[in-house]
């Protein structure tokens, strides 16, 4: 079965939020205002521990020279069991949906498999690119079938654990989707959200896996760290893939202060650190499924696997506007192809955030 082509050509000027479906270039911190509860971004907001507050502070006394980003790929590669010609950082993950977009401009059908984080398909589109798009299917909780994707997609770009429907798809359906003359982008910015009895890592990471033609995977540090304002990600990849997207990299992107993040959230004590908020994220995570489970006719996005969940319910757009008038704020799904306005994402925080905010959305929906 071939994935659901996209409906519109996208030229090179052309809006790429396009004006006929959903508002690619919204994002969740649109949603937050003075005063309101976030519940719409995904970024944790915990304090920064001392071992990654000091090495960037301790960056800023070290501005008037130019970044040097050997010393931060060698940390990556090394966490990753990969060589340093297989890293790229970037300013951020988004910035590797930009390079994608700009350095491989020969590609004939690039395909993206929704609904996940919309960035990659406005990056090509407003490079040029014809987008054609697979639609997953809500009433199957979003699981992927390789097969749906067209045979001669030459560049496949998916999410795992997706944004925003906290799905993690299987390490083996998606490198069934690798193969040669394409490129398959897996976007894994939350990966280090995933947890699963008995594994010591990330659960369906592709991130160290180098028999894979053309996988490149995308990273974010932002999320777990509380970055988003330092912009800080990386590319693992084929060493040649790479070097084409670095060649359309500006100079110098990532700044000094982001590459001492990036080396300090390399090492060994950090990836330890991750796994044990990863832990009590999925403690906490699975409260507000319970709670949710609790309130009539919300229906939650399952198993879901990361920062956050996405639940369905009659009538949600004037459900999230009347959280807004209470002080909360979650993200709306009509903005995701292929969900629409009966979908809202809401980010996973500590218990008594959860339950103060389950009173509130069970008294408007009593009301």
């Amino acid at each position: 079965m071939r994935g659901q082509p996209s409906g519109a050509s996208a030229r090179p000027g052309h809006d790429p939020a396009r004006a006929d479906g959903p508002d690619l270039a919204h994002h969740g911190d649109a949603e937050v205002g003075e005063g309101l509860v976030d519940l719409a971004v995904n970024v944790r907001r915990a304090p920064m521990p001392q071992w990654l507050a000091a090495p960037i502070a301790a960056s800023l006394t070290d501005l008037a020279r130019y970044p040097d980003p050997a010393p931060a790929r060698a940390a990556v590669a090394a966490r990753h069991g990969r060589t340093p010609d297989e890293v790229l950082l970037t300013a951020g993950a988004a910035e590797g949906f930009v390079l994608l977009a700009q350095a491989l401009r020969g590609v004939r059908r690039p395909v993206v498999v929704h609904p996940q984080f919309t960035e990659p398909e406005a990056a090509l589109r407003a490079a040029g690119h014809a987008v054609d798009r697979v639609l997953l299917d809500p009433h199957d909780d979003f699981h992927l079938d390789p097969a749906r994707v067209p045979d001669d997609a030459d560049l496949v770009v998916v999410g795992n654990p997706t944004n925003p429907t906290s799905v993690l798809h299987p390490a083996d359906t998606l490198a069934a989707l690798a193969r040669p003359g394409r490129v398959l982008v897996v976007d894994e910015a939350f990966a280090d959200t995933t947890l699963a009895p008995g594994h010591p890592g990330e659960p369906q990471s592709l991130a160290a896996r180098r028999d894979l033609p053309g996988l490149l995977v995308i990273r974010s540090l932002t999320k777990t760290w509380g970055l988003a304002g330092l912009r800080v990600g990386y590319l693992l990849g084929e060493a040649d893939l790479l070097a084409r997207l670095a060649a359309v990299q500006p100079l110098w992107a990532v700044s000094t202060p982001a590459l001492a993040a990036a080396a300090a959230c390399a090492t060994p004590a950090a990836v330890e650190a991750e796994r044990a908020i990863a832990a009590q994220l999925a403690a906490d995570r699975d409260h507000l499924v319970a709670r949710l489970a609790d309130l009539p006719g919300v229906r939650v996005v399952g198993p879901p696997s990361s920062a956050f969940v996405l639940i369905h319910r009659p009538g949600a757009a004037a459900l999230r506007a009347a959280l807004r008038e209470r002080g909360w704020a979650v993200r709306r799904g009509d903005t995701f192809p292929g969900l629409g306005t009966d979908w809202l994402r809401i980010a996973v925080r500590d218990r008594a955030t959860t339950d103060a905010f389950i009173r509130i959305l069970g008294e408007i929906l009593e009301a």
